[in-house]
């Protein structure tokens, strides 16, 4: 349990000593929570939108510079919006009212309004995901969430799934190697009637771990809860740094309101 808990899943958290990293991990999820709250609620057809956006853009890449997390892992951490990438550039094809030439394309101004907002918010909210995740370990995030009350069946699940996530990769690994090992190509059609049988095989391995798992955890005396240690008191600079980024996102927005 602990190899697997010290994987690929781990790997992505970038030990430091920040003021950041030092934070109690469900202050950073209220913090990144209201950061995001902030942003969604930017306006997309105000003239001073793209300057707010601007403003979070700022803040929230400062912090990333105190956290000590490079750009290339805040680019990689940008892969998990791609859905919204296409979504954002298919609004201007598709929304109704005034159109605009742009390159030769009639797009609609307020699809582009409206994209160019879509596609600005999920930035700016995977950003800041993208630094709780950097500097707070796995195991350290899933107990700020059980700090916020959230039910204890969702932590748990949530954390058998990071703990055994690469077990079961391994898992997949070693069923690729032996099918290789056998002359196995993929690539071709008819590829599909081995990865099937594989992909029932996997599901199969999987159960009968989780039953021998959970077999081994009633005879230690698991009666359905996790054992917790003591909460440490959160004092009031704990707070104070981590809403610095919500509180400057929201001077932004205010300041947007009161000049536009």
């Amino acid at each position: 349990m602990g190899a697997a808990h010290g994987g690929a899943l781990a790997a992505r958290y970038l030990a430091g000593t920040s003021p950041v990293h030092r934070l109690e991990p469900h202050l950073k999820v209220v913090s990144v929570l209201a950061f995001a709250l902030v942003v969604v609620a930017t306006p997309v057809h105000a003239p001073w939108a793209p300057l707010a956006y601007a403003g979070h853009l700022v803040a929230v890449l400062s912090v990333a510079a105190i956290a000590g997390v490079d750009p290339g892992r805040l680019v990689r951490g940008l892969v998990v919006e791609i859905p919204f990438v296409g979504f954002a550039l298919l609004m201007p094809f598709v929304a109704p009212g005034p159109r605009v030439e742009v390159l030769g394309l009639s797009l609609s101004q307020s699809g582009l309004a409206a994209g160019g907002g879509l596609l600005a918010k999920a930035t700016l909210s995977v950003l800041a995901a993208t630094i709780l995740a950097a500097t707070t370990e796995p195991r350290e995030l899933l107990r700020g969430l059980e700090r916020l009350r959230l039910p204890q069946v969702l932590v748990q699940i949530l954390m058998f799934m990071i703990r055994y996530a690469d077990v079961v990769g391994g898992e997949l690994h070693r069923m690729r190697v032996a099918r290789e090992s056998r002359g196995f190509r993929g690539g071709r059609v008819s590829a599909l009637r081995v990865l099937g049988p594989a992909t029932g095989s996997l599901f199969v391995r999987c159960f009968e771990r989780g039953e021998r798992v959970h077999l081994a955890m009633l005879s230690r005396g698991y009666t359905g809860r996790l054992p917790a240690g003591p909460a440490a008191a959160v004092g009031g600079r704990s707070w104070a740094v981590a809403l610095a980024l919500p509180a400057v996102a929201g001077v932004v927005l205010l300041s947007g309101f009161v000049l536009g």
